[in-house]
């Protein structure tokens, strides 16, 4: 908690970052960590204990209702229009904006790599993002792929753990899916300080910054209807599997995909991460 203050204080301080912005963050991280907690078992049951700490969820009874109201959401809104955007999207087209939106999330990787000290991964972003935005259309094209570039993505909560913090409490956030403690500061960080993002912003070009974080939502989302489907409906409890995929998702991401994991828990695809769904 004193690690999210201190954050929303760093914003504060920051001209491009208002103050009501500011008590948007801190409030919603109070909100988090102080309601809905699920009651801890007693040690006299090492069994429900053990369960409970391996879990870390203690928010439980509030990941559980904002998840349902995520899958209102999605059942009303995102899957028909994930739906529809396959249906009517052109393959070719619908592949054009998937490597634009990529591309322009390059800048966001080469800093993690960076920050990460991935100095030949950082170079690999790089030369991705020189060659996808001149020779690829602004990213239209990937032509760096085609070139034997192969992309990969990183995001500051990646960074916070490759610098040491624990990942802290699950948490399931409204219309941005599960999440933890420390992926969902390193969003904020991540949202803010994007450099594509913070170009708009000073261009006042704020419909399109909210934009592109939808777009990346809607694109996940096509991408993975089949997955989301099937899961759904061979789980018992689809809440504890998410919360399950989530953690190995992003265990093998914070390890630059070096984990042994079973390849029937690769459940999503990684072009879009935890954060957008």
């Amino acid at each position: 908690m004193s690690f999210a203050l201190e954050l929303v204080g760093y914003y504060s301080r920051n001209r491009r970052f208002s103050l009501r912005k500011a008590v948007v963050v801190l409030l919603s991280v109070t909100l988090l960590f102080t309601a809905g907690c699920a009651k801890r078992p007693p040690a006299s049951d090492p069994q429900a204990l053990a369960a409970y700490l391996e879990a870390n969820d203690p928010l439980e009874p509030m990941n559980r209702a904002i998840f349902s109201f995520n899958q209102g959401f999605d059942d009303i809104l995102l899957e028909p229009a994930a739906r529809f955007y396959r249906q009517f999207g052109p393959p070719d087209i619908r592949k054009g904006i998937s490597n634009f939106v990529n591309n322009w999330r390059e800048p966001v990787t080469f800093v993690n790599d960076v920050l990460q000290g991935e100095s030949t991964r950082a170079g690999t972003t790089l030369t991705r993002f020189v060659i996808n935005s001149t020779f690829g259309l602004l990213g239209i094209l990937d032509t760096a792929t085609y070139w034997g570039i192969e992309h990969h993505s990183e995001d500051f909560g990646e960074t916070f753990a490759v610098w040491g913090f624990s990942e802290g409490p699950y948490i399931m956030m409204p219309f941005l899916g599960p999440s933890t403690a420390r992926d969902f500061s390193g969003f904020v960080v991540d949202f803010f300080f994007d450099p594509v993002s913070l170009w708009l912003s000073h261009e006042g070009w704020t419909e399109v910054r909210y934009g592109r974080l939808a777009l990346r939502g809607l694109i996940y989302r096509e991408e993975n209807l089949e997955t989301l489907d099937d899961l759904g409906k061979s789980s018992t409890d689809f809440y504890a599997t998410i919360r399950s995929a989530y953690r190995q998702i992003r265990a093998y991401d914070i390890n630059n995909g070096v984990l042994d994991i079973n390849a029937d828990d690769d459940l999503f695809d990684e072009d879009f991460d935890d954060e957008d769904y």
